[in-house]
């Protein structure tokens, strides 16, 4: 974890939660050179996060989707539920067509994609810190069509899994086994079992190696 600042009356306080450090130290500096911003502190996991949030008070924690042995969805439900009046901005490479209605519906405030251009990113920091949701103008396109026709537009069998079922998914493409997810995730092999029988069920795959062969493929294309 980096050196941690002290927050000035007239400044955003904003801790970041991010896994990559030439990234994380990338970000810092942009932030740090705007008005009115200040980053006050960063770590790489979920159990740090929640130490240096209630430590620090931030107005805004940035967490990525992927941290060091921990999730980014788990993590913005722990944080609102911890501390409610914190506010959430999701910064993350993964595909936004997947996650961000995901981190929104946890609690997150925004969803910005990695790849954009750092004026976007500040644009997405002073949003959400106004009080306003950003996403994407495809995110909210497919957000509004949800809410006036009442049904998705195009569901993907991807959407029919649960936030840790999808977790659990993208171990599995990753090349894990069962043991090594249940101890990336601290839960029993069992439960595992068991996220993997659901994920079986509800994407239709007829065996396990069905299973994994479709989760590798989906993992090569994140």
């Amino acid at each position: 974890m980096a050196e941690k600042k002290s927050l000035s009356s007239d400044r955003a306080g904003i801790l970041l939660v991010e896994d990559h450090p030439i990234f994380r130290k990338g970000l810092r500096e942009i932030i740090d050179n705007e008005d009115g911003l200040l980053v006050l502190g960063e770590c790489d996991d979920a159990r740090h996060a929640l130490q240096m949030t209630a430590e620090l008070k931030p107005h805004l924690v940035i967490v990525d989707i992927s941290l060091k042995n921990s999730n980014g969805i788990a993590l913005i439900k722990d944080i609102r539920r911890l501390h409610p009046q914190t506010l959430i901005l999701t910064l993350s490479m993964h595909d936004e067509g997947i996650y961000a209605e995901r981190a929104l519906r946890a609690g997150a405030r925004g969803y910005v994609m990695k790849h954009h251009a750092p004026e976007t990113v500040i644009q997405a920091i002073n949003q959400v810190l106004d009080g306003k949701i950003f996403v994407s103008e495809e995110v909210a396109n497919r957000i509004f069509t949800h809410f006036i026709e009442g049904l998705p537009a195009e569901r993907s069998p991807i959407d029919l899994l649960s936030d840790r079922e999808l977790e659990v998914f993208e171990l599995i493409g990753r090349g894990l086994g069962t043991r090594q997810i249940a101890e990336k995730l601290c839960v029993s092999i069992k439960t595992v079992e068991n996220h993997r029988a659901h994920i079986k069920e509800k994407m239709n795959f007829s065996s396990a190696i069905e299973l994994i062969q479709h989760a590798t493929l989906w993992a090569e294309k994140k």
